[in-house]
């Protein structure tokens, strides 16, 4: 259970997002959802479970509700690289073009010894609000679109290392098991260029996205990772891009290192999406110190 008393910027967050639920409720005059956003502007279902690119968030809300309305959508994530496996589903709710709210859940497995046995998992709370500017809209200013979120974690125990003594990450040098990610983005389509181009600075302790816990033997302290994206729409329901996303290196058992996508994106209806990409994740942990690549493939579902 979330204690807001512990954190007040969730507090802050989740008092403003009540707020403008409450006058998007006032506001909404019929209970169908209007769809009236331009196909893909509410961007896929990021890995942690936010509207946005594969593996950053976007300052876009999720789903094609207007201001008027509101939108929801359901994905499944699936990862593969040489050793490693990660799996990802959740839900998540844009109300208002305003104000999102994702969960979701992680499972990240190995199939190579030692770590063939590996399972971890993590919940992922996500709350993103919409802070100033409008991306599609706004095409004559220079000012992008911008948004404030946080991404509160919480890793179950360690799963398949039982015989070396290790169930919980803190024994692998993390200093906790649940942490929150703070992050600001701006994003800027460019409708006469078909071009997306996103900036995201993430306030984070997370080593491996929480998967291996948060702080660690070499550092415990927040620091400002940067993340990229960029989109270009070769038509309106075909997307294809690249990401790049900075990783903080806290553990002395995991040599972290930054991911990268190249991605197409396939929107044949706004109620159905999919994402496949090229994945450069690095190295994981020195026990398998080898450079992870494959395929990402990701579904979304929703109105």
């Amino acid at each position: 259970m979330i204690r807001f008393k512990r954190y007040p910027a969730i507090k802050l967050i989740a008092i403003a997002s009540i707020g403008i639920s409450a006058s998007a409720a006032q506001a909404q005059d019929s209970r169908v959802p209007d769809m009236g956003k331009l196909t893909a502007t509410g961007g896929v279902s990021q890995v942690e479970g936010a509207g946005g690119g594969g593996l950053t968030p976007w300052a876009l809300i999720t789903g094609y509700g207007t201001r008027d309305s509101y939108g929801a959508n359901a994905h499944y994530t699936q990862v593969n690289t040489q050793d490693y496996r990660l799996k990802t589903y959740g839900v998540a709710v844009g109300i208002a073009d305003r104000v999102e709210f994702s969960l979701a859940q992680q499972e990240f497995t190995g199939s190579l010894a030692p770590l063939n046995a590996l399972n971890l998992k993590q919940d992922i709370f996500g709350v993103k609000v919409k802070l100033a500017g409008d991306a599609v809209y706004d095409q004559a200013g220079w000012m992008p679109q911008i948004a404030a979120g946080l991404q509160y974690k919480r890793d179950a125990s360690v799963g398949g290392l039982g015989a070396l003594g290790i169930t919980n990450v803190k024994q692998l040098g993390a200093k906790d098991d649940h942490g929150i990610d703070y992050y600001v983005s701006a994003t800027k389509i460019y409708l006469a260029q078909s071009l997306l181009v996103n900036g995201t600075v993430r306030m984070t302790k997370a080593n491996q996205m929480g998967l291996l816990g948060f702080g660690g033997d070499k550092k415990d302290q927040y620091q400002a990772q940067l993340e990229g994206s960029i989109a270009y729409l070769i038509n309106r329901k075909l997307v294809v891009g690249a990401e790049y996303r900075m990783k903080p290196r806290n553990l002395g058992v995991d040599n972290e290192k930054d991911f990268s996508d190249v991605f197409v994106a396939y929107f044949p209806t706004k109620n159905f999406s999919v994402t496949a990409a090229y994945v450069q994740l690095g190295d994981i942990t020195i026990f398998n110190p080898k450079k992870q690549r494959g395929w990402y493939l990701s579904m979304q579902a929703g109105f």
